[in-house]
């Protein structure tokens, strides 16, 4: 079974790393058309479970990153192939209290709400369920 665990390395150190996602790859069946099973979980989202098969997979014939880029698609999308990349979330900017310009979480999407709103922890907000449309920007950019 091949393991791949995504780890987040703060300012590019191993102190302090966190293991973002796993996914686990088993071959179910020898030869050299291989089965392997795929099974992907997201610490952010501990009861999400993505799964797939990848089925003939002619084994020997290309590097490992090949195998589990396709079973990662495998496992998005039901096939070997990946999904339309996903575009920045198109989230409106309100203003509020004279002036301040906030953005509502409501109408963030997920997956995106959840990162913000852990980004946002400790942070001061303008209001229940609302941040500053400059935190959001700021998120954004990464800069947060």
């Amino acid at each position: 079974m091949l393991r791949v665990t995504v780890e987040l390395l703060p300012g590019g150190r191993v102190q302090g790393r966190q293991t973002l996602a796993t996914a686990d790859i088993g071959r179910i069946r020898s030869g050299a058309l291989a089965d392997y099973q795929v099974e992907m979980e997201e610490g952010l989202f501990p009861d999400q479970v993505w799964s797939g098969a990848l089925q003939d997979y002619p084994r020997w014939s290309a590097s490992v990153w090949d195998l589990v880029a396709r079973s990662i698609a495998v496992a998005l999308t039901g096939k070997e192939e990946l999904p339309p990349r996903p575009q920045l979330p198109q989230v409106p900017v309100h203003t509020f209290d004279g002036g301040m310009r906030i953005v509502h979480l409501d109408e963030i999407p997920e997956p995106t709400r959840t990162f913000f709103e852990q980004n946002l922890r400790g942070s001061g907000t303008p209001g229940a369920g609302m941040a500053f449309a400059w935190d959001w920007d700021d998120f954004l950019a990464g800069q947060r």
